[in-house]
């Protein structure tokens, strides 16, 4: 079989979080543009736990689209829980990722196709603009993207989830066993051969971000601590720098001692207790976040529960 021809299955993953009010609409464009590619397909949603009824509204795409397979997760296990969930039930020869929201535009993915025919392994969409996202929202992911790529050596500017994938890189996607989810960093740390093709982000279909500002705080301190472990030794730099300082202001002392022009008062003093508290107890809770993780990955609990599968 000829990698690409009418006998490859292509299979889509789309993580579902309140997603009722629009999706019915979504399936059918994203399925009109699939039924234009000389390829199978399949559709794997995963309802991450919706509070609204989202799981129904699946149910009844499935009944009129009989490509769909569709997981419901017992609970809310987060975005990168779901994309694991759909990633560990697909088929397909070439599996792509992508949202529900149309955020991600599905007339990409017959560009997707051509470019993995070609010999792409990962095509990724790369965002060209972010003109939905208020002026915070780019600042705070430019500055996450710059400290990750400082961090870690992979530059992920402008990445989205947005990916389609050989199913060699599925495989061995799959074979990573962590239960901190990053899967734009975990991707890029596959390697393989890499196509991006560049898209603008388009308005919400409907609804409201599943997103937090605190679930995406959390979101950075995983990638930070699932990827890299520099800023321990930051925080090792750190302490040698103010050891320097305290032998310096140490030997300046005592040099004012014995000369006998010791200045009275105390603020150097309380001021680098101070400094050295607040770098003591940001060094103890950075170490807690590596702690934390070792400790949520050795308990291993299942990255997700599926509470109904529907295939």
């Amino acid at each position: 079989m000829r990698k690409g021809d009418d006998q490859s299955l292509l299979s889509l993953v789309i993580p579902l979080y309140r997603e009722a009010s629009h999706f019915a609409e979504s399936i059918k464009e994203i399925i009109a543009i699939l039924d234009g590619i000389s390829m199978r397909y399949e559709l794997v949603l995963i309802d991450d736990g919706s509070p609204d009824n989202t799981w129904e509204v699946i149910q009844q795409q499935r009944a009129q689209f009989p490509q769909i397979k569709a997981a419901r997760l017992s609970r809310n296990f987060g975005k990168e829980a779901a994309l694991a969930a759909g990633l560990e039930h697909v088929s397909g020869d070439a599996v792509v990722v992508m949202d529900g929201d149309l955020q991600h535009p599905p007339q990409l993915i017959p560009q997707m196709v051509e470019q993995w025919r070609e010999g792409a392994e990962v095509v990724e969409a790369v965002k060209r603009s972010r003109a939905t996202e208020s002026a915070s929202a780019r600042l705070s992911s430019r500055m996450f993207y710059v400290m990750f790529s400082r961090l870690t050596g992979f530059d992920l500017h402008g990445a989205s989830d947005y990916k389609l994938m050989d199913r060699r890189v599925v495989d061995a996607w799959r074979g990573m066993g962590e239960r901190n989810l990053f899967f734009r960093g975990m991707n890029a740390w596959l390697g393989f051969r890499r196509v991006q093709i560049q898209y603008d982000v388009d308005e919400r279909a409907g609804g409201e971000s599943g997103w937090s500002k605190l679930q995406l705080i959390r979101l950075a301190m995983t990638a930070f601590a699932s990827f890299s472990s520099a800023p321990l030794y930051l925080l090792i730099g750190a302490g040698f720098a103010f050891a320097i300082l305290a032998v310096i202001l140490g030997a300046q002392t005592l040099f004012h001692k014995l000369t006998g022009n010791a200045v009275d008062g105390f603020t150097t003093v309380i001021l680098l207790l101070l400094i050295l508290g607040c770098v003591s107890m940001l060094g103890m809770g950075l170490i807690g976040i590596y702690v934390a993780r070792i400790y949520e990955e050795v308990k291993q609990r299942p990255r997700y529960v599926i509470a109904e599968w529907k295939a």
